[in-house]
Order: C-alpha cells, then structure tokens, then sequence
C-alpha cells in the first residue's frame, strides 16, 4: 500500500469516529430533551362530560408541557405557587402581546417589575381558554412561561404518581 493510501485511509477512518460521535451527542441530546420536557406533543381526551389532558413528570420533578400563546408555540411549566401566568419579557414580541401598567411582584428571586398584559387564546392541548390576564416580567430569564393559578383555577387537577391529570368539564 502506498503512503498516500495509508494517509486517505486513516483520514476515513477519523472521519468515520467523529461521526459516529456526532450521532451519539445528538441522541444523547434528544434523551435529555425529553427527559426535561416530557410533553412534547400533548394530546386531550374528550368525552361527554369533560376534556383531558394527561402530563408526565419530567426528570427534574416539575411538569412542563408544550402549549400555545396566541396560535404560538410555547412551553409551559406549572406553576402552582404563581399567582398569574408568568411570561418571560424576552417572548412578548414574539406573542404579539403588548405591555400594560406596571406593578411589583414577588418571586422566587424576590421583587421585581412585572407588566400586565392580556392573552387573546391560551391552549393546552385541544383545551382553549380566551381573554387571559398575565403579566411580563424582564427579569424572567428562562424560556418557559409559567402557569400560574389564573388558568388553573379554570380545570380540576388530579396527581397520581409521575402524572398530573388537567380536566376541563363542559
């Protein structure tokens, strides 16, 4: 074999590992996707008396879900403890949403200015709520938007095991 051969077979075979490495990061990444938001594609339930929705605990104890704001796509975390439905500033252009008086709010990081704002459509699943109170906050710096106890107030919750149960009842 000739040493240029030698040269392009081992520039194969390097080519080959990192690909092959490539493919592994990208699975591994996916895996870890899921894990923290297990509920990529929410799908409801319905029957004669109510519809359902049906989420799974993602790994770090919280349910986050795939949702819409205004026919968008977004990603909710429930949020029992927050009051109104908390949407990080960074998404307001994206959801069309405009700013309203400003007021001081509690959070987990302490106190900071929140503006409140009103959604015309908030979907979880094929579950629709209209004309919602929520409010921005600049601070936020994540990209899930709380769901706070505003909209839940609005479906029963049952939670069983690693599966939190959302029924609207018509």
């Amino acid at each position: 074999m000739s040493h240029s051969t030698k040269k392009l077979g081992a520039m194969f075979t390097a080519g080959a590992w990192v690909l092959g490495l490539l493919i592994v990061a990208l699975g591994f990444s996916k895996i870890l996707d899921h894990q923290n938001n297990p509920n990529r594609s929410v799908s409801t339930v319905q029957t004669g008396n109510f519809s359902e929705v049906v989420l799974t605990r993602s790994r770090s104890g919280h349910y986050v879900f795939d949702g819409e704001i205004n026919h968008q796509k977004v990603t909710f975390l429930v949020d029992t403890g927050a009051t109104t439905t908390a949407i990080p500033g960074q998404l307001q252009q994206k959801l069309g949403l405009r700013a309203g008086p400003a007021m001081q709010v509690s959070t987990a990081n302490g106190l900071t200015t929140a503006y409140l704002t009103r959604l015309d459509q908030l979907a979880i699943g094929d579950i629709e709520l209209y004309d919602v109170n929520a409010s921005l906050i600049s601070a936020m710096e994540v990209d899930e938007i709380l769901l706070g106890m505003n909209v839940l107030k609005h479906f029963e919750l049952v939670q069983r095991g690693d599966q939190l149960i959302i029924r609207q009842y018509r």
